[in-house]
């Protein structure tokens, strides 16, 4: 039988798949023993040691399962979650962990639906388009559609949030995965508003230059009152405590707030698009 050479420099995912292998064969096991240890198939594990296929956060825990490594330093999982952090902006995986326990969020996003309010087709449709431009693989894709729903599953609480949210008009005007998904991306938006701790707003192209951001930006308070930011170019992603630089960003989000049309005239000018009313 063919033995593929592994070039764990390759890659992350080759790092991991050379990872598994040398776990493998240090305790003698054949690709079909591991295999009975696991919920996988001997295909899928070569296809993981060879860099074919992307690990998942199952197939990781499943591998820390059958080598005795849960809560190691060598745990799979910890591996995984580098690979999969790795294809995220900077400061993102820190920021989503501080996003989950703060008591009031102000967004403004431009040009796709900021992902807190995204409806899973519409995610599945926008990480699709990503995947078919080869930016990121198909696993990349799905754990990024659960990390979506992760986030949005960390506001329900027993006191949720305040959430503060301004969409530059291209976001509400962009077309996403077709026209039955983005009905139901901009139904989804007009019930956000209907929440009793949300506030919505669209930032209309007619503002101009009275739009103090050009970038996506949130601000975060947290329960104790302090601040923070987060804040992304195209490739990288920063994040801010120091309220030197927070606190004129919140100044900025306020006049936002204010220069923009109110919430109701947001989802009347939302309900007009789903009508087909320029």
């Amino acid at each position: 039988m063919n033995r593929k050479e592994l070039n764990p420099d390759a890659s992350p995912q080759a790092a991991f798949g050379a990872q598994v292998r040398s776990s493998r064969e240090r305790r003698g096991w054949t690709q079909d023993e591991l295999a009975d240890r696991m919920e996988y198939s001997s295909t899928h594990i070569s296809a993981v040691e060879t860099g074919r296929k992307s690990p998942t956060r199952r197939f990781s825990r499943s591998l820390d399962s059958a080598f005795e490594l849960d809560g190691t330093t060598e745990s799979f999982e910890r591996a995984w979650g580098e690979i999969r952090h790795g294809s995220l902006l900077e400061g993102f995986p820190e920021f989503v962990g501080y996003e989950a326990r703060a008591a009031e969020i102000r967004l403004y996003e431009v040009g796709v639906m900021p992902g807190l309010l995204q409806t899973p087709e519409y995610a599945t449709a926008l990480v699709a388009s990503e995947v078919k431009r080869g930016a990121i693989t198909d696993d990349q894709a799905r754990e990024r559609t659960a990390l979506i729903a992760e986030r949005q599953a960390a506001l329900i609480r027993r006191t949720p949030p305040l959430v503060f949210v301004v969409l530059d008009e291209s976001c509400i005007r962009r077309p996403i995965g077709g026209p039955d998904v983005m009905d139901g991306q901009l139904a989804r938006l007009v019930e956000f508003a209907a929440l009793p701790n949300t506030v919505l707003q669209v930032a209309t192209f007619a503002m101009g230059d009275r739009r103090p951001f050009n970038l996506p930006i949130t601000v975060l308070t947290l329960a104790d009152r302090s601040l923070m930011s987060y804040a992304e170019s195209a490739h990288r992603g920063h994040l801010e405590r120091d309220n030197k630089f927070v606190l004129p960003l919140l100044g900025a989000y306020h006049q936002l707030q204010a220069e923009a049309p109110s919430q109701s005239m947001s989802v009347t000018m939302i309900s007009q698009i789903r009508k087909g009313i320029p």
